[in-house]
């Protein structure tokens, strides 16, 4: 007799985070801080704490945690591990999931300022858009992508953690939700050290999104109508006012 009940695909679980929220400018004198080496400020601990704490009261284990290697992702990995109980855990660096990278600010022209901050927020967004005179999106979802390739082929994990960036993430985002397109769109809010839960099939079209930008001091983003770009821009104009 031929088996003909319907089964139950094999999708692995991926919990998508973006690190906590940092300070771009220093509050003593409104310089940009290098976003190589900002670290996660005082509200940016206590989301990364409740991040931890929400994983272990959902009973979640990880079998693997990936970090982009920026201060500011190691340190929210760190705590969310910590606070899920499972400060033993070791994450991985990945630099090929480091956030876009801008370029020199003081070389933007002031009349494509308001351009060169929320361009990535337009859908869908061109692949020559480049971030703050910096990187492409093409250039950009090269090397995300190409890392998503290498979780995929990576047999050995079944529940991983990935504690990456706002751009980076629309990025991955933008590849499931597409079916495995090669896109971005730009509509993605990213909250500091949100979650998203994302099922990961065997065929490369095979994703599902159950969950997208859960913050757990804020589940309902009640006080949230700005974007973090558009948040930069407002302080970046002040700091050039203060200069002028």
């Amino acid at each position: 007799m031929l088996d003909t009940l319907p089964r139950s695909p094999h999708r692995r679980r991926i919990y998508l985070m973006r690190h906590g929220a940092v300070t771009y400018f220093d509050g003593a004198t409104g310089r940009p801080v290098l976003p190589e080496q900002v670290q996660l400020n005082e509200e940016g601990l206590a989301q990364a704490r409740a991040a931890g704490l929400a994983f272990a009261q959902a009973g979640v284990r990880f079998d693997r945690v990936i970090v982009s290697g920026l201060p500011r992702t190691v340190q929210t990995a760190d705590l969310v591990l910590a606070h899920a109980g499972q400060p033993a855990l070791q994450p991985q660096v990945w630099p090929e999931w480091q956030e876009i990278r801008g370029g020199r600010l003081a070389d933007i022209p002031h009349d494509q300022l308001v351009h060169a901050f929320t361009g990535l927020q337009r859908n869908p967004v061109d692949e020559g858009q480049r971030f703050l005179n910096g990187e492409s999106v093409g250039e950009l979802l090269d090397r995300v992508l190409g890392g998503m390739a290498r979780l995929r082929a990576d047999p050995d994990w079944d529940c991983a953690l990935l504690v990456l960036h706002g751009v980076v993430n629309a990025a991955l985002l933008s590849h499931a939700v597409t079916g495995g397109q090669r896109l971005m769109l730009g509509s993605w809010v990213q909250s500091p050290a949100c979650i998203n839960v994302l099922d990961l099939g065997e065929g490369p079209g095979d994703w599902l999104l159950r969950t997208c930008n859960y913050a757990p001091l804020h589940p309902l983003h009640a006080d949230e109508r700005s974007t973090t770009m558009e948040a930069l821009f407002a302080q970046y104009l002040r700091y050039r006012q203060q200069r002028a």
